[in-house]
């Protein structure tokens, strides 16, 4: 696996989320209490942006029609057998890194 520089620790305070692109992939990059969590950013259900939801926590609720998820660990928060994928984060210096 690849890293790939998406972000900057500046650029997402606690409790943000936003889309990164990772080789033309939508990645949605969560910062929860200073650790960094990256999932697909699209949801299961009808696509919704996963990346411009409401974080709380460690849930996102997606824009859509509000399907929650773990971004720790990508499960869905209603139906744990749903699950969208989650990627490696690493953060070197100021850097945030993604593992596709």
């Amino acid at each position: 696996m690849a890293k790939n520089k998406v972000a900057e620790t500046s650029d997402l305070a606690p409790g943000q989320c936003k889309v990164v692109q990772v080789d033309g992939k939508a990645i949605a990059l969560y910062n929860v209490n200073g650790k960094f969590y990256a999932t697909d950013n699209t949801c299961l259900h009808r696509g919704g942006p996963l990346g411009e939801g409401d974080l709380d926590g460690n849930v996102v609720t997606c824009p859509w029609h509000g399907w929650r998820y773990d971004v720790t660990t990508g499960i869905n928060a209603m139906n744990p057998s749903i699950k969208v994928a989650s990627f490696p984060v690493s953060v070197d210096g100021a850097g945030v890194f993604v593992e596709l």
